[in-house]
């Protein structure tokens, strides 16, 4: 059964996650009080509506409120954004995710409990300094504390050298888990494979001692 996400605000950041979304497959129902944003969605999602989501009635009659999961992502707003929280909580929502526009804001919502909190700005600003720690850094995906999987180019030091011999998961807490080789991608290596110049490495590994490499 296909998963039905709602997305209440509609700026870069909630247009961006709607139309992701639906493109991925999903059901998507998107809403926001400004009629050009919605009509921009409107040919991407399987529903848009033009609404003010402070308004219970309106986020019962969109149908947004039996979606699986939740996105809040309303700007400067900070009332508001936080209503349609509470409002979605009390439809029933078992998921909802929400975008904070500072710390303060994060804060409140945690404590409200929700699923998750995003903090696009400081999120994106710690993911560019680690990106110019790494070398070679391509993207990176946070799993947990401290922790993210990578995907990178390999330091020179790393070139023809066999994952047995370089032994980074005892040496350095780095998991090798995939190498992309031209169109070959080799899943869970064998110690005796070699990292080549041009390969790309998927790795989970701490961030300070990814920066290491």
């Amino acid at each position: 059964m296909k998963k039905v996400f709602g997305v209440v605000g509609l700026g870069r950041f909630g247009f961006n996650v709607a139309k992701t979304l639906a493109e991925g497959g999903a059901e998507v129902i998107a809403c926001d009080i400004d009629e050009e944003k919605v009509r921009q969605i409107a040919e991407i999602v399987h529903k848009a509506f033009i609404l003010d989501a402070t308004e219970e009635k309106a986020l019962k009659e969109s149908g947004i409120a039996n979606a699986d999961t939740v996105v809040v992502s309303i700007g400067e707003n900070i009332e508001a954004s936080l209503l349609v929280v509470v409002q979605l909580m009390e439809l029933g929502v078992k998921e909802i995710v929400a975008k904070a526009v500072n710390p303060l804001h994060g804060r409140v919502l945690e404590r409200l409990g929700i699923s998750r909190v995003i903090h696009p700005e400081r999120d994106m600003a710690i993911r560019l300094a680690h990106s110019l720690l790494v070398g070679g850094f391509i993207e990176e995906i946070p799993i947990a504390d401290n922790y993210s999987i990578f995907e990178m180019l390999p330091p020179e030091k790393l070139h023809n050298k066999s994952l047995k011999e370089l032994d980074l998961r005892r040496k350095n807490d780095i998991t090798v888990l995939a190498i992309k080789r031209g169109e070959r991608f080799v899943v869970n290596p064998s110690g005796d494979e070699k990292i080549l110049p041009k390969d790309i490495l998927v790795v989970l590994g701490n961030r300070e001692k990814i920066g290491f490499l």
